[in-house]
């Protein structure tokens, strides 16, 4: 059970750093060798479309524990329409406070200011045995595919929350993360740099 030793506030340039370094700890071979988080975050914050009223950091006894952000994206309407929306992440607390409720309050608190700046719905690529606890479903309910993802092809991965209830009744559509999430992996090797080494480790269960 989480004591109310927490406090959840916005990001501040001077939090760069740490920030940085607690995604790195926080996704280091986890989903590949090494991991490339701590480099995305530096691109989100650089980009229009990211949502600087919800970059938000937790705090644990005055140290970084947590972090959380937002960017704005589509959804591609069958009918033709673009339908705004948020996607999330990178999401993170540091390892040795993992599973112990800090996450889900983080989740939560952000989702709560996302919904009251007006924001629809969020869809992005996540566990739903996690995410699910918080409300996340899997995006194919609410009719909505993943870019380039065939018919056939396990979606179990993409989830969707509507924060306006009914904001995304009667859509169906195709949802493709914004470009900004994607650049070749050789850019983080090169930023990884300027961190302390560790060893990259292929183990089983990562994805790439």
């Amino acid at each position: 059970m989480v004591k109310n030793d927490y406090l959840i506030r916005s990001e501040r340039k001077e939090d760069y750093p740490v920030v940085e370094n607690l995604i790195r700890e926080a996704f280091w071979n986890v989903y590949r060798p090494g991991c490339l988080e701590h480099y995305l975050i530096t691109r989100l914050r650089e980009h229009p479309d990211f949502v600087k009223e919800l970059d938000f950091v937790l705090e644990k006894d005055g140290r970084i524990i947590g972090q959380n952000v937002f960017v704005k994206a589509n959804i591609k309407s069958d009918e033709g329409r673009n339908i705004p929306i948020l996607t999330m992440g990178p999401i993170c607390i540091t390892p040795e406070l993992k599973r112990q409720g800090y996450g889900k309050i983080l989740l939560d608190y952000s989702l709560e200011k996302a919904a009251a700046r007006g924001f629809g719905a969020v869809c992005f690529e996540g566990n739903i045995n996690f995410y699910g606890k918080s409300g996340f479903t899997f995006a194919s309910e609410f009719g909505l595919r993943y870019h380039g993802l065939p018919e056939d092809a396990d979606a179990s991965f993409f989830l969707c929350k509507e924060l306006i209830p009914g904001y995304l009744s009667g859509i169906t559509g195709e949802y493709a993360p914004p470009e900004v999430y994607l650049f070749p992996a050789e850019e983080a090797e090169e930023f990884d740099k300027k961190f302390p080494r560790k060893e990259k480790l292929k183990l089983p269960g990562q994805l790439f």
